[in-house]
């Protein structure tokens, strides 16, 4: 094992992590004109980062990689065979399944557990400024420089929230990066609240305060229902420890607690507010929590046959159609092209053959990891277990379209399979 190679290895992905945390702020604040080249530079790293594992025998041997990167090539040229025809488009949507889901098994097979547990370190302080950057952002006017959108974007990178308040992005470019990233600050907060020996406690205050604060600033019901989730992932690993009953009283008493005082803030009255109207008009329209719920994740995969075409059904109608920077190129503006839902898109991309093939792997990959946390759980290890609270459903469903969401796809998979390690060998390998 060469440790000079291993560290830089391990050096590049943390430069993935903070790429995609700051590459929002990189293209709306500090190079506006070099945002649409500065969008691909995790998709260099990652090549640059792929490339030196293979040479050095540290490329990831879990036999999904050779097989999803088949997929990828065999999309370009159905793309351009038998749907949209447009090369840069098939190759941008290809690059998900050639260079980002390789990067998944890479991070995995690199980091270890103490990598993961850092990296949740360096999380839980981003989230401190990062609530307070988008508290900013959502008291501010859209055309505040705090608001300023890709490329110089003078119509702001907010998104409708309510009662005139704008969904923040924080520092990335679009407002789901910003849900994504406090979602992984949710497991890392939870995990150390299970470990806090692990950690600062004034830190783990102050980010947990961070969490309270990010949930109706940010006006998302992912994000809160993302939240509860963990909670209760959190709740069960608790019940394995010692004392559980006295613990869980003392867990329901507190967030009673933390609730009541919270909602009657008067500092967080216009995110609150905003929040509980966005959260009631949302589900009047979607049908309240049970349509929500069944439409999101059980119905996902029976609604995505509706956006093929019938002229596509075997091929779909190209790869990278569904992505923003697809339509982007194919028509001169963002949209959705094929389907809002992921599985939806990967259906109407590539068709009955490969995009069914693809979700299978999806599902495959996120109920192992499911399965294989819990064991964990059960033998004493948690870190797993409150990962997997938000990576199931990333894994699931997450979205491969929109960039940062894709970013945390990647790192967040390849840090559940690093926090599944038991020592340096390989999860990957061991399966």
């Amino acid at each position: 094992m060469n440790n000079s190679i291993l560290s830089n290895l391990k050096k590049g992905i943390w430069l993935y992590f903070f790429l995609l945390i700051f590459e929002g702020a990189l293209r709306r604040w500090v190079f506006p004109s070099l945002a649409s080249p500065l969008l691909l530079i995790r998709d260099v790293l990652a090549v640059y980062l792929l490339i030196i594992a293979l040479r050095n025998n540290y490329y990831p041997s879990n036999r999904l990689v050779p097989l999803v990167f088949l997929i990828g090539l065999i999309s370009i040229f159905t793309s351009l065979f038998f749907g949209h025809g447009n090369l840069f488009v098939a190759l941008y949507g290809a690059r998900i399944l050639m260079i980002q889901f390789p990067m998944l098994f890479l991070i995995g097979h690199i980091f270890n557990k103490q990598d993961v547990i850092d990296m949740g370190k360096v999380v839980l302080w981003l989230a401190i400024p990062m609530a307070i950057l988008i508290t900013m952002q959502f008291y501010s006017p859209q055309s505040a420089w705090v608001n300023k959108g890709v490329g110089d974007n003078i119509e702001g990178a907010g998104f409708s929230g309510a009662n005139g308040f704008m969904r923040p992005p924080g520092t990335f470019s679009f407002t789901t990066g910003n849900v994504t990233f406090f979602c992984l600050v949710a497991c890392y907060v939870f995990y150390f609240w299970l470990k806090p020996q692990l950690i600062n406690k004034y830190l783990l205050i102050a980010s947990s305060l961070a969490l309270l604060v990010a949930i109706p600033t940010s006006i998302s019901r992912t994000l809160f229902f993302q939240v509860s989730i963990t909670t209760l992932f959190f709740i069960w690993a608790k019940s394995s420890q010692p004392g559980f009953l006295k613990n869980f009283s003392q867990i329901v008493i507190g967030i009673s607690i933390i609730t009541i005082l919270f909602l009657n803030f008067d500092g967080l009255n216009d995110q609150v507010g905003a929040f509980t109207e966005r959260f009631t008009k949302a589900n009047e329209v979607e049908g309240g929590l049970k349509g929500v719920f069944l439409d999101r994740f059980l119905g996902g995969l029976i609604s995505s046959f509706n956006n093929i075409d019938d002229k596509n059904i075997v091929w779909g109608q190209g790869i990278g159609m569904g992505t923003n920077v697809g339509s982007q190129l194919l028509t001169g503006k963002l949209s959705f092209l094929i389907a809002e839902g992921e599985w939806g898109r990967i259906i109407g991309e590539s068709g009955m053959v490969l995009g069914l093939l693809i979700v299978l792997i999806r599902i495959q990959m996120s109920f192992s990891m499911l399965f294989k946390s819990f064991t964990k759980l059960i033998n004493g290890e948690e870190l797993p277990w409150i990962l997997v609270s938000y990576g199931f459903i990333l894994l699931l469903q997450g979205l491969w379209s929109q960039p940062s969401n894709l970013g945390f796809y990647v790192l967040t998979g390849g840090l559940l399979i690093s926090s599944l390690k038991t020592n340096e060998e390989s999860f990957i390998e061991e399966n």
